[in-house]
């Protein structure tokens, strides 16, 4: 165990926990919502530090993240817990496990260091905090990406997008990209299917834009739940006007997973029609994902339409970038390249 941050003390040996936006009231012998942050005696503590469940070398692109050093290897690291209960979480297994009762957290003993040499060892640019939500094991990744800069590696999160803004600005100088999941653009949608609110997701990707952190945005597609096209609309509007018309946009295939079984998996063609639907709001990096082998995978240039990295699955097979421009007409093309 690891005492948190982020914490205040309350009335009867209670706390109240400031690092997501449940900012869980937490009693004496109480965990919050996330399952992995234990109320010991008015102390608040990480049941997960360094309590690694996944560590593994992934493709960049996996996370998804396009346009932060595409090309590149991520090792990419995850403790047990999640501070949302989604329907369709495809790591349920993970990130739900610490909600199945007061079972012991399971987990290998790892230190920062190790991480960081692993990711330095396998030759990756970067550490992703992913699999599950980072904010719930915020206190190593905290530690870990300090290190990580140190020794001239990138940090980013994977994540839901519910931190709160305190541990934004905690974790804000090391952190330098996030692809972000906007499950949705309907509070009845993330109140259902997410235990959580639309508006401070929301709140959270304007934050983490003004602190300056480069973004990716992330919707899973769901066959009649987040699929309606004045939703994605208002979406992708939202995207623009908030976070900035060159934003990447990954429109993602649903397959029937954990709690939501009931529908197959997403049709290709509403993906396509996602994407044209980001693109007719203004939008001009917009990726459809989980369908390997489309070409909305593909990275083109928004001047000359000519393309600038072609991909199959996480490989990148033409790359037609040179100094962060367009090899075809000098188009400054968004995000940060090798």
């Amino acid at each position: 165990m690891r005492e948190a941050l982020l914490y205040t003390p309350g009335e009867d040996g209670a706390v109240v926990c400031n690092l997501c936006r449940h900012a869980c009231h937490i009693k004496n012998g109480r965990r919050g919502i996330c399952g992995v942050r234990e109320n010991k005696d008015g102390q608040l503590f990480s049941l997960v530090y360094g309590k690694l469940v996944a560590a593994h070398v992934d493709p960049i692109e996996k996370k998804p993240l396009f346009h932060y050093l595409p090309g590149s290897l991520s090792y990419s690291i995850a403790t047990a817990g999640c501070n949302f209960s989604c329907s369709f979480c495809q790591n349920a297994d993970i990130s739900q496990m610490p909600r199945k009762g007061p079972m012991p957290i399971v987990g290998r003993n790892t230190e920062p260091a190790e991480v960081v040499d692993g990711a330095l060892a396998n030759r990756c640019r970067s550490i992703a905090y992913t699999y599950t939500e980072p904010t719930v094991f915020f206190e190593f990744a905290l530690d870990t990406a300090t290190l990580a800069h140190e020794k001239g590696l990138k940090n980013i999160f994977v994540s839901n997008g519910y931190m709160s803004e305190r541990a934004a600005d905690t974790i804000a100088p090391f952190l330098d990209a996030a692809n972000i999941d906007l499950k949705g653009f309907s509070d009845d949608f993330y109140r259902k299917h997410c235990g959580a609110r639309l508006e401070q997701v929301k709140e959270s990707l304007t934050y983490l834009k003004h602190k300056g952190i480069f973004l990716e945005v992330t919707t899973l597609v769901i066959p009649g739940l987040n699929d309606d096209h004045d939703e994605l609309r208002a979406l992708a509007r939202f995207i623009v006007d908030e976070l900035g018309f060159e934003t990447p946009w990954h429109v993602s295939r649903f397959h029937p997973t954990y709690r939501l079984t009931d529908r197959g998996p997403t049709p290709v063609g509403t993906l396509e029609t996602a994407r044209t639907i980001g693109m007719e709001e203004g939008l001009v990096h917009v990726y459809t994902g989980n369908v390997p082998g489309h070409a909305g995978e593909n990275t083109l240039c928004r001047s000359c339409g000519k393309t600038l990295l072609e991909r199959r699955g996480y490989l990148i097979v033409q790359d037609n970038i040179s100094n962060g421009r367009c090899a075809f007409c000098d188009t400054a093309i968004h995000g940060v390249f090798t």
